[in-house]
């Protein structure tokens, strides 16, 4: 007869069979739920950290495209100045040689009046007199030794000018040259993406290097060399003009009054020049606010249209409320409200005409001003072409000086030279 054969070892109960099944079930589950919540925050977590490394990139490219537009304004204003003061040492140069040519031109003069002094001191006897063309010839000496001290110390003036005009060129070219190096390293940097082959980590990049500075003492600094290269510029043209009238205060009084009356009526020309450009600059802005102003009105006559139809919606509604029944017409929430938005809407519509109004009246007074403006156009292009037609007759005038004037004209050169208001940032 066979035997049962019975596996020895622990054998579990059913209900430990059961609720091993359960556990192995509850953990797998937290263990899906853990896991899926790890991968949830693990893709919360890429898309901030991607969203926030894009955001930041595209940070730092904008402040590095905003940087190279400042600094390539002020490498444009700097290269400007450089023009300027490069014309400016050549025109100072210019009359500078003008002036050591009268110095040259005066000697003959000198030599000539003392031999005629010399030849007088052969007179003899009663003849030995101090008569007035003794004096006059005195007085030439004087007059030619006075007007060769007076034009040697403008000569001297002229080179120290020169030198200090160099001087601020200098320090203007070595800022360019410096914002030309600053702005070619920020447009590598902004070539820069993740793709490219010459990207690396570097040792301590957040590191401030040796002689850092300020960005408002790197403006300053650009700033400062700038209204220096002005102030010597400025002080040139004014040199210059006083070398030009010594020059031509060496001729006769004839020859003075007509320098001193061109240079005054060149000066009144260059005055009248900017007048006219300050008002045609006037007038085009003048046009523009016309322009934004009537346009500002038609919105706001299209916002007046809008708020009520607005308010006509609101007061039907209201009138339409009106008609319920019995103890339905009540003051409920919605009675509250449309009231309240016909209220709104009635200041809203006050305001805006109001403000329309005001912006008629504003408008109006720019086309008054506009017309002002005209007026006086008119009036000044009336008066530059009589100083032009001046001018041309004056030509006609031919003085002994204009053989000693400078080639690079004192005055004129200064209408090349960029007014203050165009020099700033």
């Amino acid at each position: 007869m066979a035997s049962l054969s019975v596996k020895p070892g622990q054998r579990f109960t059913l209900p430990d069979w059961q609720n091993n099944s359960l556990l192995i079930s509850a953990d797998a589950e937290q263990q899906r739920y853990n896991s899926h919540h790890i991968r949830q925050e693990g893709r919360a977590l890429r898309n901030e950290t991607g969203n926030q490394a894009r955001w930041d990139e595209h940070s730092s490219r904008t402040h590095l495209k905003d940087r190279i537009t400042t600094v390539d304004r002020w490498r444009e204003a700097l290269a400007r100045c450089l023009t300027d003061i490069d014309l400016e040492i050549d025109a100072l140069t210019k009359v500078k040689e003008a002036a050591e040519n009268a110095i040259q031109a005066k000697n003959l003069c000198l030599d000539v009046a003392i031999e005629c002094l010399t030849f007088r001191e052969s007179r003899r006897d009663i003849d030995v007199v101090r008569d007035p063309v003794e004096e006059e010839l005195l007085k030439e000496v004087k007059v030619i030794e006075k007007t060769k001290k007076e034009l040697q110390q403008r000569v001297d003036e002229a080179f120290k000018q020169l030198c200090l005009l160099k001087e601020a060129r200098q320090q203007l070219n070595c800022d360019h040259r410096h914002k030309v190096e600053a702005l070619e390293l920020d447009r590598q940097c902004v070539s820069f993406n993740p793709t490219s082959g010459n990207i690396s980590f570097k040792v301590n990049p957040t590191r401030v290097p040796n002689g850092t500075t300020e960005l408002h003492e790197w403006e300053m600094n650009s700033q400062r060399n700038k209204e220096h290269a002005e102030a010597e510029m400025r002080a040139s043209v004014d040199l210059r003009g006083a070398i030009t009238l010594t020059i031509a205060q060496t001729n006769n009084e004839l020859d003075a009054q007509r320098i001193a009356t061109e240079f005054a009526l060149r000066k009144r020309i260059r005055d009248m020049e900017g007048a006219l450009s300050e008002l045609r600059w006037q007038e085009q802005n003048t046009l523009e606010e016309i322009a934004e102003m009537e346009e500002e009105i038609r919105q706001l006559e299209e916002d007046i249209r809008k708020r009520t139809l607005d308010l006509k919606v609101a007061h039907t509604r209201l009138e339409t409320r009106t008609y319920r029944p019995h103890i339905e017409l009540c003051r409920d929430q919605a009675q509250y409200g449309l009231t309240d938005e016909v209220q709104q809407l009635e200041g809203i519509i006050r305001a805006l005409q109001q403000k329309r109004t005001q912006s008629q009246d504003a408008l109006d007074a720019l086309y008054r001003q506009l017309h002002r403006i005209r007026t006086d156009i008119g009036y000044k292009t009336n008066s530059l072409q009589l100083d032009n037609k001046c001018m041309d007759t004056r030509k006609k005038l031919v003085v002994p000086v204009e053989k000693f004037d400078p080639q690079v004209d004192a005055v004129n050169r200064t209408r090349n030279l960029p007014r203050n208001s165009q020099l700033e940032l």
